[in-house]
């Protein structure tokens, strides 16, 4: 006598109502005097953000001095050297951080938040951006098209999720599984997971790899980015397809910026050594690195985070499929505030910074606390849990793909369950499969 396998029983999944709001509807909301832009406000912050760079170092150097035997007594010599080690590995996680503010400045520039005068926005977005290896025109036009369509399946720049068809998984069988991924048979969660090869070590390296190569491979050949893009599609060559005609010059502008810094470090190693300029630069410019593809991710990526197909997407939608994270809030609130403060709040307010992109980072705290207030009463809460290495684990294990079709989707995890399904105004469920537009 043999027994029928039963199905699982469907997932408990977050009926999420797709917006209908309007871009008057969280424009209105805002105080009037959070648009101003200030030249002088804005310079101020540079100030500080190198102020706070030539402290860290100060205090780094000096404290270097008194880890000598002349000084400090310790009961084995090898100790100095983790000593100094475990010093400088502060200084650059230190160091990493702030210089990520300074990189916010530089990616307000783009949005022309810095003051009410392009040249300026440009010059000053044009230095701190070089200065950190990125070329500043080049990302500054291909992360305009990512706010015009974030969260859009086939026009976004980045973060695009990958579609089952992509990934080459197992096709989808309506026998055994449901579009919306509420219930999927065991067989087909295990093809899922074999395909995968899903694992907790495995998804440690992926999401470790992602935060320290991500960023330059998205430059050098747009990882995360559209697949429609031709192979070796990057952010240095002006006849690439993310780039018109016109922006031919722009990228020129942007490698030489690039061309300048890569000098200024080669000269740096053969003038002063490798390990000066590895310990005092390099090291926080990983760290940077680091911190921008974490808060980035996190704050684009999200089980709960829909994404649009053409026949659903709007402004407003795609500008609310984004999450506000308290950037180290994991670590409590005293480091949450260092992490907000310290980065000019680019987690901590990132859902106003996508509904309105030129208010500058020092009156989008204000902005936010406003918006908050409207999409509360629209039934929207887009905080997230404080963004750091526990989370982009978290998100990374439970956002594989999308489904091929449908006009709302929802990422779904190595077996094929997703966390949340959306649901439009008028009671319909995005689960159907067919596109209203194409």
């Amino acid at each position: 006598m043999t027994t029928k396998r039963r199905s699982p029983a469907p997932v408990e999944q977050v009926a999420y109502i797709v917006p209908d709001l309007t871009v008057k509807d969280l424009l209105s909301v805002i105080p009037a005097h959070c648009f101003k832009r200030s030249a002088f406000r804005s310079s101020l912050y540079v100030v500080w953000d190198f102020i706070l760079l030539y402290t860290i170092y100060t205090v780094t150097t000096f404290t270097e001095s008194y880890i000598s035997p002349s000084h400090l007594s310790l009961p084995h010599p090898i100790l100095y050297r983790i000593a100094r080690f475990a010093l400088w590995s502060v200084y650059g996680f230190s160091a990493g951080l702030v210089a990520t503010g300074l990189w916010v400045i530089a990616h307000e520039c783009g949005h022309q938040a810095f003051s009410e005068y392009k040249i300026i926005n440009n010059a000053v977005g044009w230095v701190l951006h070089s200065a950190l290896g990125v070329p500043y025109h080049s990302w500054r036009i291909t992360h305009g098209k990512h706010h015009a369509t974030t969260a859009h399946l086939t026009s976004d720049q980045v973060f695009v999720p990958r579609t089952r068809a992509q990934l080459k998984l197992p096709k989808f069988q309506a026998s055994k599984e449901d579009l919306a991924g509420s219930t999927v048979a065991e067989e087909v969660q295990k093809e899922l997971r074999d395909a995968f090869g899903d694992s907790p070590i495995g998804a440690a390296l992926g999401a470790a790899s992602y935060l320290i190569a991500g960023w330059p491979m998205y430059l050098i050949r747009n990882a995360s980015g559209q697949k429609h893009y031709p192979p070796r599609s990057n952010h240095f060559y002006p006849s690439q397809p993310l780039f018109s005609p016109h922006q031919y010059s722009q990228v020129l502008v942007s490698d030489v910026g690039i061309f300048l810094w890569l000098a200024g470090i080669v000269a740096w190693s053969m003038t002063r050594g490798f390990g000066e300029m590895f310990r005092i630069y390099l090291v926080p410019y990983l760290w940077v690195n680091h911190w921008l593809v974490l808060i980035t991710f996190l704050q684009h990526t999200d089980p709960l985070l829909p994404h649009y197909r053409q026949g659903a997407f709007t402004f407003p939608r795609g500008a609310l499929s984004t999450l506000d994270r308290s950037l180290l809030g994991g670590l409590g609130k005293f480091a949450g505030w260092i992490g907000g403060s310290v980065t000019h709040g680019i987690s901590e307010t990132h859902v106003l910074h996508h509904v309105s992109s030129k208010i500058p980072h020092y009156n989008a705290w204000e902005a936010s606390d406003a918006l908050r207030k409207r999409l509360a009463e629209a039934g929207y809460d887009l905080q997230g849990p404080p963004g750091g290495w526990s989370e982009v684990f978290r998100v990374f294990r439970e956002c594989k793909f999308v489904e091929d079709t449908g006009d709302v989707v929802f990422y779904k995890n190595a077996r094929g369950l997703a966390a949340a399904r959306g649901i439009f105004t008028d009671g319909s469920v995005s689960d159907s499969g067919v596109e209203l537009s194409k």
